[in-house]
């Protein structure tokens, strides 16, 4: 026995053992919950966390089980290279905003859960390629050249639901494109990895899709119109079929929120966004739109504070998914938690807040 080393008492014992169980139970229980920065930090707790962490069936876990939107990429005014607005830059964060891992210089186009779909900035009129890429992990794939030609600013969305039982990550990217006779709809599936081109044609007729306001729910894709702000393109995947869609409220930002259509849009100093859902529901059965729901009536004012508020003439929602909103103010980005209620400003560069991609903070493998 080491004469210079006291022994352990049975306090002491059950203390560690207490001490033990503990982070055994939050490894367990608890770390799959949080984003991808903050898991990075506590990595450093011991090295059994940091192993666990660093695992493939972790960042499978973690990808099931955190969906919170972390914050936005964007293109800034000042760079050829996207930045990144962070919702909590204490919690939310990736290595390299910029994306500068990738090849060549890119555009974030759309997002799902995690994973980022990207093209190329390019010369005008050479073709440009899609990359899906996780910006934590720095994992990234070169998308196949499709037959068809997107054009110059192709209205994309991507859609990736995650899945404990399948390991693999399988995501599909929809494009709607302008062709001589309307629109068409190109499919990309990663299962496949090819390109296929739907049957279901949209004829122009004066639809014109806006293209950075693609959302999926609930197997269907929608995007706003530029003819018409109370009608919405709906593209469903499962039959492939368009359909354009008429509200009696205004499609000024579409979001998914809960698994429902919402459109946000402020009134005056007050901002709402209605339920789409049952529009939706109602028009495919060849029903009219019945039902409108709050988001929230609580104006938007904090007394002595610094954030300059909507009015009348000036601000509109940017922003609506899960549990966030966001609000473009003259020079000032406002989110607000639909839960908690909480209010605060974004900083960011001075601009329109145009182009403003969601994002998921998830460990997602590629």
């Amino acid at each position: 026995m080491d004469r210079g080393k006291k022994p352990c008492t049975s306090v002491e014992s059950r203390n560690n053992n207490i001490h033990a169980d503990l982070k055994d139970i939050i490894r367990e229980n608890a770390l799959r919950y949080l984003p991808a920065k903050s898991l990075h930090r506590f990595s450093c707790v011991c090295r059994g966390w940091k192993n666990y962490i660093s695992t493939s069936l972790f960042a499978h876990i973690q990808s099931n089980y955190f969906h919170q939107i972390s914050g936005f990429f964007r293109r800034s005014r000042s760079s050829l290279f996207p930045s990144f607005i962070s919702l909590d830059p204490m919690a939310f964060g990736v290595p390299d905003p910029s994306l500068r891992f990738l090849p060549e210089p890119v555009d974030v186009r759309c997002s799902s859960n995690g994973l980022l779909c990207c093209q190329a900035q390019g010369t005008a009129n050479g073709y440009k390629p899609y990359y899906i890429c996780n910006p934590v992990n720095q994992q990234w794939k070169k998308l196949p050249k499709p037959r068809a030609n997107h054009g110059s600013d192709p209205a994309l969305v991507l859609v990736f639901e995650p899945a404990l039982e399948k390991f693999v990550v399988d995501y599909r990217l929809i494009c709607a494109f302008k062709d001589t006779v309307g629109y068409k709809f190109d499919i990309y599936s990663s299962d496949e990895e090819s390109w296929r081109t739907s049957r279901e044609i949209r004829l122009g007729n004066g639809v014109m899709i806006i293209p950075d306001t693609g959302v999926y729910v609930n197997d269907c894709v929608y995007w706003r119109s530029r003819i018409n702000e109370k009608m919405v393109i709906a593209f469903d995947l499962t039959t492939e079929k368009a359909s354009l869609l008429f509200s009696h409220f205004p499609a000024r930002c579409l979001g998914n929120v809960n698994g429902k259509l919402y459109s946000g849009f402020l009134h005056d100093s007050d901002h709402f966004a209605f339920d789409m859902y049952n529009a939706v529901d109602a028009f495919m059965r060849g029903g009219k739109c019945r039902t409108a729901k709050d988001w929230s009536t609580k104006e938007l004012t904090l007394g002595d504070s610094d954030i300059i508020w909507p009015t009348e003439d000036a601000g509109r929602v940017l922003f609506i998914g899960g549990e966030t909103m966001v609000i473009y103010a003259g020079a000032t980005f406002i989110s607000q938690n639909k839960t908690t209620n909480d209010i605060k400003p974004l900083a960011t560069e001075e601009d329109d807040g145009r182009g403003m991609i969601p994002y998921v903070n998830s460990l997602v493998e590629l």
